[in-house]
């Protein structure tokens, strides 16, 4: 793949192509035309089974498909040149009981699990988390929301200063009970990030789009091999690289094989006709 994975840009969703004024390609003949990406939910992250705690089965389905730190894909997002968030991959796990013991209010937490988007939550004390759950903001112990899945602790993804731990408890409890159109979130991710720093950018629309991209999502799948994308607002990075937890590494890196190969056949039929 080398350095012509820096050169792809995904075409999995709705695009409208946008002229960049300050990106150009010096391997291309024209100037690099980015891309806006158009996105859906990604359904709150957890399964419909939430509201039906601790079945047996339900706890042997999510044994069967752990977490594999091996097929975690690190990357780093950044706002112009500035790093806003940065995953290493694979980074320790753990029970939810053991995190029990390490989590402070305020805290935010993430809960893995193969194939399935990284569920996020705040925990606010007492046993207890809030989070965003098929459309809904939603008041639950920690341990029935991990679904036997393993956690992390996740204060330092972002680089943003944190609010005062009081502040942020109480931005996720004063959003409990709010539903549908009265939400302002895409997902859990957005809606925790959201109460510990309190920046309008994880909210819908919190950014306005113009046609610039200011935004950088940097994949890494190893010391030498990385990938570039572009973005107009935090909200449509994190729903990529939420996309992107979801299938994994290797799915990751075979998407981007395939592109590159259809791209390379399209590029040969063009000088051909």
């Amino acid at each position: 793949m080398g350095n012509q994975v820096e050169k792809l840009t995904h075409l999995n969703y709705a695009e409208v192509p946008t002229s960049d004024p300050n990106g150009f390609d010096p391997g291309d003949e024209g100037p690099r035309i980015g891309v806006s990406y158009i996105f859906s939910n990604d359904d709150d992250d957890q399964d419909d089974n939430l509201d039906r705690f601790s079945t047996d089965k339900h706890r042997t389905d999510h044994e069967e498909k752990p977490f594999d730190p091996e097929d975690e894909l690190a990357c780093a997002v950044y706002y112009r040149e500035e790093c806003a968030y940065e995953m290493n991959a694979g980074s320790a796990t753990q029970s939810a009981e053991s995190l029990l013991n390490k989590c402070r209010p305020g805290d935010l937490l993430e809960f893995l699990a193969t194939g399935q988007y990284p569920h996020w939550a705040v925990y606010v004390g007492d046993f207890q988390v809030v989070h965003m759950h098929r459309a809904e903001i939603k008041n639950n112990f920690l341990t029935d929301v991990s679904q036997g899945k393993k956690g992390r602790i996740v204060n330092g993804l972002y680089r943003y200063r944190a609010l005062p731990p009081e502040v942020i408890v109480r931005n996720a409890l004063d959003h409990v009970g709010s539903r549908d159109r009265e939400l302002y979130w895409r997902n859990s991710e957005c809606f925790a990030a959201w109460c510990r720093f309190g920046k309008r950018e994880f909210k819908i629309g919190g950014e306005i789009r113009i046609g610039k991209q200011p935004y950088r999502l940097k994949l890494l799948f190893s010391e030498k091999k990385s990938h570039v994308l572009e973005f107009q607002s935090l909200e449509d990075v994190i729903m990529e690289k939420r996309r992107n937890d979801q299938i994994g590494k290797d799915a990751v890196m075979q998407e981007l094989a395939n592109h590159l190969n259809t791209a390379h056949e399209n590029k040969e039929e063009h000088f051909v006709n």
